[in-house]
Formats: structure tokens, sequence, C-alpha cells
């Protein structure tokens, strides 16, 4: 009987690969540089090395492995396997599971790696015993991933829960994907530290001017200690934050919302704002029975959601 979980976490700089028991505890992890500017065949033959790797570190065979799981940036077909294109992975419309379902004989499962962060929370993490969640990672850019009745929720074309892209402030600044007024544009890690910089340009008087690179870290430490230009950026970038999760939360009145990422290490200045605007726009029963809570699995999330997608899946086939 088969005794392990693969998950792959596939970044720009480093692939992460986790093997995991039946219960999800990993039992042995390695992690490979990326270097895609060598190409798609030479990242592939390391995202096998780092299953070889893993596998041999168990004293294993690929017999005891169930499933293998892979988190990748998207977009990407998930229904076949294929990363579609992505900025900092050399693939292009290239099938990532079939090579590893040929190499290794065990299914291979893609899925983005926002939809894997939620089924890794769902599984493994804050979100046990919910069936119905969502995630959302706010840190350079915002994402998300719902389960909705204990699957998770893809869309039509496996691009769901783009929140980040969500209109928050119809003439709002221009963000990245080109509309105006996005959520991203308005209430990431990288919004913040846009609006901390045109202050320091200003002529107010604000502590921010300190630092030589302003990112979103220093403008939540410079808010806890006083400084008015801080407290009002982050007032404003964490009600528009609170703004997209309401809308999340009339949208698939889940049981649970989970925030994760870098801004969400921000603590109790995120979450206390976050759920002051949903008690405020939510309908009453929505907002008593939504927690909104933070991330459980810490900087380990993307080999555990992977890892977790693999289980999952293995249940649904």
């Amino acid at each position: 009987m088969s005794k392990y979980f693969l998950g792959i976490d596939l970044g720009g700089t480093k692939i992460c690969c986790a093997a995991g028991n039946l219960e999800g505890n990993i039992k042995a992890q390695t992690i490979l540089p990326t270097l895609a500017h060598e190409g798609e065949e030479a990242v592939l033959e390391r995202i096998i090395k780092s299953v070889e790797t893993v596998i041999g570190d168990l004293n294993a065979s690929i017999e005891d492995v169930k499933a293998i799981g892979i988190g990748s940036p998207g977009p990407l077909d998930a229904e076949k396997g294929m990363i579609i294109t992505t900025p900092n992975l050399p693939f292009k419309n290239f099938n990532i599971t079939l090579p590893l379902k040929e190499r290794f004989k065990v299914p291979v499962y893609l899925d983005n790696d926002a939809n894997v962060a939620a089924i890794g929370e769902y599984l493994l993490g804050a979100g046990k015993g919910t069936n119905n969640m969502v995630y959302v990672t706010v840190s350079t850019g915002i994402g998300g991933g719902a389960i909705l009745n204990g699957k998770i929720y893809r869309g039509t074309t496996s691009n769901a829960l783009e929140v980040g892209h969500m209109t928050i402030v119809p003439d709002g600044p221009r963000c990245n994907c080109g509309n105006l007024g996005c959520a991203e544009a308005v209430a990431s890690g990288t919004a913040i530290a846009k609006r901390a910089r045109e202050a320091i340009e200003s002529k107010v008087e604000t502590s921010l001017k300190n630092y030589e690179n302003v990112t979103a870290y220093e403008v939540f430490k410079e808010a806890s200690k006083g400084d008015m230009v801080a407290k009002d950026i982050l007032d404003k970038s964490l009600n528009y934050l609170g703004i997209t999760i309401a809308n999340i939360i009339t949208s698939f009145d889940p049981e649970m919302v989970i925030i994760g990422g870098g801004v969400s290490q921000g603590g109790e200045i995120v979450f206390n704002k976050v759920r002051e605007v949903v008690n405020t726009r939510n309908f009453k029963t929505m907002a008593e029975s939504c927690k909104v809570v933070p991330a459980g699995l810490g900087s380990n999330a993307g080999a555990m959601g992977a890892l977790a997608l693999a289980m999952l899946e293995s249940q649904e086939s």
C-alpha cells in the first residue's frame, strides 16, 4: 500500500519537493534552485531530480508514492496539466504532468499556487474542519482560492478567485493588469509601498523619510511607532482589503476567510481593520458566521499545499 504523497512547489527561484505521509505530516524535503534561464527541459530535469532525492531520503521506492501534486504560478490549465505561461519560469504551453507520469508511473496533479495554498490550509492548516472556505494571499500581489462544499473551485478556465483584480476603486490607480482600481493596486504590499514612496517625495513630515528603501514592512513598523502618515497609508489600504474580503463573503458565504502572504504578517492591525470593515459592510448573519483568520502553514505553505493537492485529488479520483 502507498505510504506517501509528494508535493512540489515550483517557483521562479527554487523548487521545493516534500514527501508527506497519509496524514500530511512531512517526512522528507529537498530544495533545488530553479535556474529558470536554463530553459524548460533543464528545469524539468531538476523537478525529476527533486522527486528522486526525496524518495531516496525516505529509503522508499516510487511504489510507496500514491500521487504527486505540483503548485505553479499561472496562468495554467489544471485539467490538462499544462503551464501556459508565467513571467519567472521558462515554460510556454508546456505539459508538466505528462513527463512525470511517464517517468514515475503515478498520478500527477497541477494547480496554480493560490489554489494550492487554499487546499493546503483546508486540509492541513487553519481551515481544517471547514467545508466552505476562501484563502486570500496578500503580498506583492493579491490572489485567492476557494473550497466550496469540500472541493476546490476553479471556474470555467481554471482562473477563478483572481480576487486581486476585483475592482475596488473604479477611478483608482492603474493596476499592472491594465485596469483601474483593482484590489491589487490599492491593498497589496506593493500598493502600500507605493503610497509610502509618494509620501516621501512630497513635503509631508514622516519618519518614512529615514529609509533609503521603503517596503510595506517599514510602513507597518513606523505606523506601530505612531507615525501619522504611515498610519494613514495603512488605514486606507487595509480598508480596501476589508472591502475585498467583504465582497468575497457576500459572494461565497464561507465559514472562514484565511489571509496569508507578507501583509498578513502585519498582525492584529490587519485583522482588526478587516474584521471591522466586514462587520460594517456584510449582512449581520454572514459576518457573524464567517471567521477571518491568519494562515496556519507559514513558510512551508507552498510544498504543503502541493502535498494537499495530491491528497485531495486522490480522494476524488
